[in-house]
C-alpha cells in the first residue's frame, strides 16, 4: 500500500524526545512522554519490570508474531567524585569518547531531584595557565565538570546536595535545520524512536490490520547492552531493531538513505531477513544501502545473546558523528519510515 512519511512532523516529534535528558538508568521521564502520545492517540502501553514500553498490535495472524524495538535512552554520565576544588569527576554512561564531549553544556540531577548547570571542560582548560591544554589526555582523571555555582570545596557541593552517583545529561543543542536537516545529541536512537511512534500512531488511526500480531518495544538500557532481551513473547519469529547507520571511512552509509546492516560487532544478521528488506527496498522506491557496523551491537543482537531462538534483524537513518554532536537528513528519516511501514505489512521470511 502507497504511504509517505511527514518527515517534518517525525522530526518535531524527535526534537521533542531529543529534549528531554534519558541517560541510561535514569529515563523516566521520557518514557512518561512516549507513554502520554501513545495515550493520546489512542494506543495501549505497558511497562515490564525494567520500566521499559511493550505495545501489542493484534494481526490476522497471533501463531507467528514480530517485534520491533528502539531505544530511549541515551549516553550520559554519572558523578564520580566531588574534587578537593569543587570540580565534578565523571563516570560516563555507554561509549562516549571524551573528546566527543569536551566544551559541552550539562545538567546533574541529585537523586532528591534538584537540577545543576554546568560545563564538561578539561582541568587544563585556559591556555593562559596550562602548557599542556591541547596536548593533555582527554581522559577520565582530567575531564572534569565545572557547576554554574559558586562552590570553592566539596563541603560547598555537598551542601547543594550534590553527590557520588547523580546522574548527569548533556545538552542536546538540538536545531532542525531548513525543514532538511536535523543535528542534536541522542538522534541515537531517538530518531528511530519517533519513526516507530509515527507508525505506530497511523496503524491506529487507519485502523490497519497488520498480517501478524506484532509487538513493539521502547527498550531503555540498550546503550548498556540489554535493552531488548527480555519480554519477547514465545511466538515471536522475526526481530527488527530500529536503530542507526554508523557513517564514516569505508562505510556505505549517508544521511541520505536507510542503512541496512549486515553485520556488526557481534556478528551477521540473518540473511533472509536482510534480503527481505533489500526487495522491499526496491518494490517500494525506497532508498537504501548495505552495511558493515564494525564497533556496534543492538537490541537485537542482545536477544540473540540472551538465547532467544529468533530471526534478527537491523536497519535505521543514516547518523554522521554518532556518539557525538550527530546529524541526519529528513530523506534518510523518509526513506527508514517507508521501509518500517513496508515491513509491517510483509510476509515472513519463514
Amino acid at each position: 500500500m502507497a504511504f509517505e512519511p511527514n518527515t517534518l512532523k517525525t522530526m518535531e516529534l524527535i526534537k521533542a524526545l531529543t529534549s528531554i535528558p534519558s541517560p541510561t538508568g535514569n529515563t523516566e521521564q521520557v518514557l512518561a512522554f512516549v507513554e502520554n502520545y501513545l495515550k493520546e492517540a489512542g494506543i495501549a502501553s505497558k511497562r515490564n519490570h525494567k520500566g521499559a514500553l511493550l505495545v501489542s498490535v493484534p494481526g490476522k495472524d497471533v501463531s507467528k508474531q514480530r517485534m520491533l524495538t528502539a531505544h530511549v535512552d541515551t549516553l550520559g554520565a554519572m558523578v564520580k567524585q566531588v574534587k578537593p576544588d569543587g570540580r565534578l569527576a565523571i563516570n560516563l554512561i555507554g561509549g562516549y569518547r571524551f573528546n566527543a564531549i569536551e566544551g559541552e553544556y550539562c545538567l546533574i540531577e541529585t537523586s532528591d531531584g534538584k537540577q545543576f548547570t554546568g560545563t564538561i571542560l578539561m582541568h587544563q582548560t585556559s591556555v593562559h595557565v596550562y602548557q599542556d591544554a591541547g596536548t593533555a589526555p582527554r581522559d577520565a582523571k582530567n575531564i572534569e565538570i565545572r557547576l554554574d555555582a559558586k562552590v570553592f570545596n566539596q563541603e560547598d557541593v555537598s551542601k547543594l546536595g550534590i553527590g557520588v552517583g547523580d546522574f548527569v545529561s548533556l545538552d542536546p543543542r538540538v536545531e532542525i535545520i531548513n525543514e532538511e536537516f536535523i543535528k542534536s545529541r541522542h538522534l541515537d536512537d531517538k530518531a528511530s524512536v519517533a519513526i516507530l511512534l509515527r507508525l505506530l500512531k497511523k496503524l491506529q488511526e487507519d485502523s490497519a490490520e497488520l498480517p501478524y500480531t506484532t509487538n513493539f518495544l521502547i527498550s531503555n538500557n540498550e546503550e548498556i547492552g540489554y535493552g531488548g532481551n527480555s519480554n519477547i513473547p514465545d511466538e515471536t519469529i522475526e526481530y527488527l531493531a530500529i536503530d542507526m547507520g554508523a557513517l564514516g571511512d569505508g562505510q556505505t552509509s549517508d544521511e541520505y538513505t536507510v542503512s541496512i546492516c549486515a553485520k556488526d560487532g557481534s556478528g551477521p544478521y540473518h540473511y533472509g531477513l536482510r534480503k527481505n528488506l533489500v526487495q522491499l527496498c526496491k518494490e517500494n522506491e525506497i532508498d537504501y544501502k548495505v552495511d558493515i557496523y564494525p564497533f556496534y551491537s543492538s537490541d537485537a543482537s542482545a536477544a540473540i545473546k540472551a538465547g532467544f531462538d529468533i530471526v534478527h534483524g537491523l536497519i535505521g537513518p543514516g547518523i554522521d558523528a554518532s556518539h557525538a554532536y550527530e546529524r541526519t537528513h529528513r530523506d534518510s528519516l523518509y526513506h527508514t519510515e517507508k521501509l518500517v511501514h513496508a515491513y509491517l505489512f510483509s510476509k515472513m521470511v519463514k
